[in-house]
């Protein structure tokens, strides 16, 4: 398949914006210039020529960009589908996002709040080929962390900071056991 080697500048930069989603629909792969708009366009086409799901895979290191990269896929074919005005897919598809990371996310010696999560995104189009709907999945990366503390990294945020609440009076209000954090 298509690689796409893409860095993340740590910046807002104008090469995401609608103008330059219609510069890549209906381009042909290698046409212009290496983009994940073109990787989503190529899916896109492929999906609706061939009628067969398509996938993208997203990885790299802590920090890389990632989810920044879906969110600008799921921009692309929300517009090309035509349903960006009709939904807010990259918004509601990623809802649940900042909950799991605040309870996910770490500090390592590399990124200061790196995601400890893998995401999987499938997304459903209808015969006209626009977004009707989405669904992602959640999986929990490095499990070994819960138990375990490198020196100079930090572990999951809520998850220590819930431990080490147990014993306020407040803690109680969450309806949580107090057994569910801490061994009897």
């Amino acid at each position: 398949g298509i690689v796409l080697v893409a860095i993340n500048p740590y910046e807002q930069l104008p090469i995401y914006e609608q103008d330059v989603i219609y510069a890549y629909s209906g381009q042909n792969m290698g046409d212009m210039d290496p983009h994940i708009f073109a990787v989503a366009e190529e899916a896109y086409k492929q999906m609706a020529r061939d009628e067969k799901n398509q996938s993208i895979i997203v990885s790299g290191e802590s920090g890389a960009g990632k989810t920044v990269s879906a969110k600008y896929a799921m921009r692309f074919f929300a517009t090309v589908g035509g349903s960006a005005s009709e939904t807010n897919i990259e918004a509601k598809v990623l809802a649940s996002s900042p909950i799991m990371e605040a309870i996910g996310n770490a500090k390592t010696t590399r990124n200061d709040n790196s995601s400890r999560f893998g995401k999987y995104i499938q997304i459903g189009f209808d015969k006209r080929y626009h977004i009707i709907g989405a669904n992602m999945r959640t999986y929990l990366l490095e499990k070994s962390r819960v138990v375990f503390q490198a020196e100079d990294e930090r572990n999951y945020h809520i998850f220590y900071q819930l431990c080490a609440s147990a014993s306020l009076p407040e803690f109680k209000d969450l309806g949580l056991s107090k057994c569910f954090f801490l061994p009897t």
